[in-house]
């Protein structure tokens, strides 16, 4: 389940800037998952042609550390839950990648907007108050009650 903190987070565990941290943490072999294939192709546009090699249509051919920092955001949510990431550095277009990832697995997170997590519904656990949303009209309702 995604679990996450709304606000600011101060824990040992939390970091607060995935793009810097997962380009000098990440391991080859997250780049050769479908999850992370599928993931760089819907959100970032581009194909993995090998651990170390992207082609995107924007770019050419860029090294891995240059994929978005929402996608990096994401991998690292996916692959390090040893950590707390700051979801605040991924866009809309990475909500139901993070939503997979928290139904896949239990992972933590922290977030300090209001993420639009579509239309269907979903679980995501508030640590603030212990609540558990399922839609955006409950998110947003808690996400007011936590921030005010």
């Amino acid at each position: 389940m995604l679990k996450t903190y709304l606000g600011e987070l101060d824990d040992p565990k939390y970091i607060s800037i995935p793009d810097i941290y997962f380009n000098n943490t990440y391991q080859d072999s997250w780049m050769e998952t479908e999850f992370s294939k599928d993931l760089i192709k819907d959100v970032d546009k581009s194909d993995i042609i090998s651990p170390n090699c992207v082609i995107s249509p924007f770019l050419g051919s860029i090294p891995v550390t240059r994929i978005s920092g929402g996608t990096k955001t994401v991998l690292l949510l996916k692959y390090d839950t040893d950590h707390i990431f700051n979801l605040s550095s991924c866009g809309d277009n990475c909500a139901k990648w993070i939503l997979k990832v928290g139904k896949e697995q239990d992972v933590q997170a922290r977030l300090g907007h209001i993420m639009h997590w579509g239309e269907e519904p979903f679980e995501i656990m508030i640590l603030n108050n212990g609540k558990i949303v399922h839609n955006m009209r409950e998110f947003v309702n808690t996400y007011l009650e936590v921030m005010v």
